[in-house]
């Protein structure tokens, strides 16, 4: 006769040892998993929780290959709470009334609540999503939902308000490092049997491909050892050119703290303020590829469009903010085409760096001491004794004249004749009449 559990746990054997190597080295333990440290470091809200078995309901937000899986993976494991997965995906509510029917067996016969975990749940419609409600608000389930969505807009109003929400971050470059490592070493669920010497140029070009997500490494690095046979000493010697064939990927010359990073967005920032879009577009994208820090780039973006367009075009300061404020609402990928737009509008706009001329002016003459007094008439008179000061008498309101405009002396007399803003031709705004209008 067979045993049926000496047969599952073979089963079950087969299987862990066939899964790609990112699915076998999954954290088994909350110590295991690297990065998030914002809501997993000891003392923080997010861990106290789990640790103390004490969850309510949460939403997971971030990047594919963050670890939002993971996580949920994690806390089953670590809890005495039962454990469903569903795929938003591919599972409706007639999986959830299942999986309903088992929770309620689940509390009833063992006292135990079930986690139900949904991946890509922004994928439910409305009306699976009210479907939850039911069972989260009676504490049959704990839900644990993965999104790569802003939940804020995704999930409805009623899911969100019993969820507490988490981001999570994408794995950092030293992260995935540390994790190609510990892929590399461990015996038992890793590529330790094999053994291999890899360059640190072959592996920071793994995390670097990777973008934030730990599967895309992982599995690289698992098709390069593989794929690459002994040599005489019975070693895999996976360097730079091994890797680049696995990832299928060439290594982008790009050093996010050295001359490189220097050089390529200085070439960035004079390509856009040279008018040349088709230089900007470039240097955007090789900075994007190498896992520049999209932010870094919108910030630049911003400071040139006062420095370099300035009263050329006002709106193009506009844009730039807009185009910062949108990718932190967006997030990546989808925000290069909103770098992208941004780099086009600077690269073709008209140029002009009188803003710029004109505080740096005036910065030098403060430096140099040229600082006098506030004429009086322009000094505040709103208080007692101001008047008897003299402060105040004969301002002129420039509402009280033609077209909003009355000439009078503003600068202290120090510096009275001092000329500071000199538009350009191509300024919007320019001087009439020896005036700025």
């Amino acid at each position: 006769m067979v045993n049926m559990n000496l047969f599952e746990l073979n089963k079950e054997e087969i299987l862990g040892k066939a899964a790609p190597l990112a699915q076998r080295m999954r954290p088994a333990n909350l110590d295991d998993i690297i990065g998030q440290e914002h809501i997993l470091a000891k003392g923080k809200l997010l861990r106290r929780a789990i640790e103390t078995d004490k969850l309510a309901s949460l939403i997971f937000w971030g990047a594919p290959g963050c670890g939002k899986t993971t996580l949920a993976n994690v806390i089953a494991k670590v809890t005495q709470k039962a454990y469903v997965s569903l795929n938003a995906v591919t599972d409706g509510v007639a999986e959830l009334r299942k999986m309903t029917a088992k929770a309620e067996e689940e509390l009833s016969l063992y006292g135990r609540q079930t986690i139900l975990f949904i991946d890509e749940i922004h994928r439910f419609n409305k009306g699976q999503q009210d479907a939850l409600l039911p069972s989260v608000e009676k504490g049959l389930v704990v839900l644990i939902g993965a999104t790569t969505q802003n939940p804020y807009f995704s999930l409805n109003p009623a899911l969100l308000s019993r969820s507490m929400i988490f981001e999570l971050k994408p794995l950092t470059t030293e992260n995935i490092k540390t994790l190609l490592k510990r892929a590399a070493a461990d015996q038992e669920k890793g590529l330790g049997a094999y053994r291999t010497n890899i360059s640190e140029e072959a592996l920071t070009h793994l995390a670097n491909c990777a973008q934030g997500d730990a599967r895309i490494a992982l599995n690289g690095l698992e098709l390069a050892v593989l794929s690459s046979a002994p040599d005489q000493s019975g070693v895999r010697q996976i360097d730079l050119t091994v890797v680049e064939e696995s990832i299928q990927r060439p290594a982008v010359v790009y050093d996010n703290t050295g001359d490189e990073h220097y050089d390529i967005i200085s070439a960035f920032i004079k390509s856009m303020r040279g008018s040349d879009s088709d230089a900007a577009i470039y240097y955007l994208a090789r900075m994007l590829d190498a896992g520049e820090d999209p932010l870094f780039i919108a910030r630049r973006i911003v400071i040139l469009a006062a420095e370099d367009i300035g009263m050329a075009d006002p709106q193009a300061l506009v844009v730039a903010q807009s185009a910062a404020s949108a990718l932190q609402f967006i997030g990546m990928p989808e925000g290069q085409l909103i770098l992208a737009e941004a780099v086009i509008y600077m690269a073709t706009a008209p140029k002009s760096n009188s803003c710029y001329l004109a505080v740096d002016s005036a910065l030098e003459d403060i430096r140099r001491g040229q600082m006098g007094s506030v004429p009086k008439h322009l000094k505040d008179a709103h208080y007692s004794g101001a008047k008897k000061l003299g402060y105040g008498e004969g301002y002129r309101y420039p509402h009280d004249f033609p077209d909003g405009y009355v000439k009078q002396q503003y600068l202290p007399d120090l510096v009275k004749d001092r000329v500071y803003y000199q538009p350009s031709e191509r300024d919007i705004r320019v001087k009439k009449g020896g005036e700025s209008r």
